[in-house]
């Protein structure tokens, strides 16, 4: 039976539960499940049921090309607490997935080339890949324990969301009022999404993956409607905005 087991998936990142602190096991295990998955560079969040060495642990998974970002309450808490590394609540019972209340979808099929001759034998063609991009739009405040999620564009919340929620999108978001809970922008990689908040508040910031806990936001932006995006350095920018 293996030692390390993926047991859930936490926002866009890996939850990892290692049942031992053999730090050669670990490796080895790892090594070969990231060769059969592909998930080098992937985001993940640490879990454990014995004691760990958690800065090794950490450097462990580093080496291995995988990107720790926090760990569950729990076992490693006081270590994790030491070092000032986040710790994330114990998600007793999973977020519930909600839809929104409604959605824009906008579709583009790619141009047909012009500079082909008028005479040039027709020749069949297939039907061009439908391009999407979807907008949800949620009209009530996000409440804890609920997930709004949209894998292929924008949300725009109406109104706010609540501590212990979360909204995860592909896209940008708006949340027009408090942000409380956890706001993932750009999930999958894209740098150039963006999050606009009536009044910040929030759990943990992320776009493409560089994220931000509540104790390390400026404090000048608390409370106040920001703009939060990705600068050249891949460094996340709090901007006040001004009205």
């Amino acid at each position: 039976m293996a030692d390390i087991r993926i047991t859930g998936r936490m926002v866009n990142f890996t939850r990892l539960t290692f049942d031992t602190n053999d730090h050669n096991a670990i490796r080895q295990q790892l090594t070969q499940m990231l060769q059969e998955t592909a998930s080098h560079g992937t985001l993940v969040i640490i879990d454990s049921t014995v004691e760990q060495e958690l800065i090794a642990l950490i450097q462990l998974l580093i080496s291995l090309d995988l990107q720790p970002m926090g760990v569950i309450d729990g076992i490693l808490s006081d270590e994790a607490r030491a070092i000032q590394f986040p710790i994330l609540p114990a998600d007793n019972k999973p977020l519930q997935r909600i839809k929104a209340t409604k959605e824009q979808v906008v579709e583009a099929k790619p141009e047909v080339d012009s500079a082909l001759p008028q005479d040039a034998e027709e020749v069949p063609v297939k039907p061009s890949r439908v391009i999407s991009h979807v907008t949800s739009y949620h009209d009530e405040i996000l409440r804890t324990g609920q997930c709004l999620v949209q894998d292929h564009g924008d949300i725009i919340l109406n109104a706010g969301i609540n501590s212990g929620s979360e909204v995860i999108a592909s896209g940008n978001i708006h949340i027009y009022g408090s942000a409380r809970g956890r706001v993932i922008a750009g999930a999958g990689g894209n740098g150039a999404a963006r999050i606009f908040c009536h009044s910040l508040e929030a759990e943990l910031v992320s776009i493409a993956g560089t994220y931000c806990v509540a104790d390390d936001i400026p404090q000048h932006v608390l409370k106040k409607s920001v703009h939060i995006y990705l600068n050249d350095h891949q460094e996340l920018v709090f901007e006040v905005l001004e009205f």
